[in-house]
């Protein structure tokens, strides 16, 4: 175990309330880049910062399982373990097979095929906020786009957004009393352990989740719903526990981590005027849309538990030791990105890890959040628009969500 005493504190809520600890991270990256974190409520565990590291231990789920849960710090009971477990949450072979499922809708191709309808789907939700011209980015735009397109692909009526929105954030915006009534450190989670995220707004969701597969069932449509509802895996149909956790997964995965791209991304363009000049000025949208995922990297780290021992950069770490991998520090590594503090949106090439890199657990739905990203992106531009902020932008209190509660604007062009 490493010896090292930094005065470093990666686990407090509070620290990420006014930006990132990026000195924090530069420090771990030069000076103990796989560093024991103690607890004040847990055993400790192993933070992985530098880029190569981080994808050494993504890649090596024999070695690094997400089997005792991949987003959860706090160490889960076995009840807890098994009620909570999703798909993030287990490792090949059964990992494969529960991703095969929602595989098809998301690959590169078929994503392609949506552009049209997400194009639909983006331009009359800023046509509104532009005619304002005064609004709150996260809440008008930010939240709007990705939430209304993971409805129409899973089959959620129009009418319940909203509640999709609200369920959400009360789930993996827990550690935020703006957004959760129940903190998970809190005895009024007790009751709620067995839930994901130690929320009762989990519960609302599972009840949401099997109506519709009741529905489906009974009534199948053209929608994701309905091919779950009606998938097999190792020969068997999805238990209700498993449609609801896929359910689940699908609505606030797919939902807050593009949310947080899309209001972190406008924040950093308003920030570095120069850059939009250059998306202006006909910049690589592609590019841009790459920059934008490393310089925001939604979701900071991801958790893994060694199943042996093993050496990672010469540190010894034992069975059962708990490691988490900061994206938010990899996508910050100097070794791998030139100028890493600079906003560049024709940054070539730009490996950035906000998607995971490598490995079976790399975010199903990459594809579809650059295409919401880089539509709006495309849609702002062709309407020549210009943004300021006008006023502070709230963050999310989380060390696990990297995203804003508000971000006032006004249309400063146009």
């Amino acid at each position: 175990m490493s010896t090292r005493t930094l005065d470093i504190d990666l686990v407090d809520n509070d620290r990420y309330v006014d930006s990132v600890p990026y000195a924090d991270f530069d420090r771990l990256r030069r000076d103990d880049p796989v560093h024991w974190h103690p607890e004040v409520h847990g055993p400790g565990f192993w933070a992985v910062t530098r880029y190569d590291d981080v994808v050494a231990v993504s890649r090596d789920t024999r070695t690094f399982s997400s089997e005792t849960g991949a987003s959860a710090l706090a160490d889960l009971a076995p009840d807890e373990l098994v009620a909570r477990k999703s798909m993030i949450d287990v490792d090949p072979p059964r990992h494969t097979r529960l991703r095969r499922l929602l595989a098809g809708e998301f690959t590169r191709h078929q994503v392609r095929g949506q552009q049209a309808r997400v194009t639909a789907l983006v331009a009359p939700i800023l046509d509104s906020v532009l005619e304002r011209g005064e609004f709150d980015w996260v809440s008008h735009v930010a939240t709007a786009v990705p939430i209304r397109a993971l409805c129409q692909i899973v089959g959620v009526p129009a009418e319940d957004e909203q509640l999709m929105i609200s369920l959400g954030d009360q789930m993996i915006a827990n550690t935020d009393a703006d957004l959760s009534a129940v903190q998970p450190d809190s005895p009024e989670s007790d009751p709620y352990r067995l839930l994901p995220f130690r929320s009762p707004a989990a519960r609302q969701m599972h009840a949401y989740a099997r109506e519709l597969r009741t529905a489906r069932q009974d009534r199948p449509a053209a929608d994701l719903a309905t091919a779950l509802a009606t998938a097999a895996t190792d020969g068997s149909p999805l238990s209700e526990s498993e449609f609801e956790a896929m359910f689940l997964l699908l609505i606030v995965a797919g939902n807050e981590t593009t949310r947080s791209a899309l209001s972190l991304g406008i924040q950093a363009f308003i920030e570095h005027p120069d850059q939009w000049d250059r998306l202006l000025q006909g910049a690589d949208l592609d590019l841009a849309v790459e920059e934008v995922l490393r310089w925001t990297t939604p979701l900071h780290h991801f958790r893994r538990t060694a199943t042996r021992p093993v050496e990672l950069r010469g540190t010894p770490i034992e069975r059962g030791d708990k490691v988490l991998v900061w994206y938010t520090s990899a996508n910050r590594d100097e070794l791998v990105f030139a100028d890493p503090y600079a906003f560049d949106v024709t940054r070539d090439p730009n490996p950035q890890i906000a998607f995971g890199r490598g490995g079976p657990h790399r975010c199903l739905g990459e594809h579809l959040a650059r295409l919401e990203i880089r539509t709006v992106l495309t849609q702002l531009v062709e309407r020549g628009v210009r943004l300021d902020q006008t006023g502070p932008a709230r963050r999310i209190r989380s060390n696990f969500t990297n995203g804003l509660k508000s971000l006032p604007v006004t249309v400063a062009a146009r």
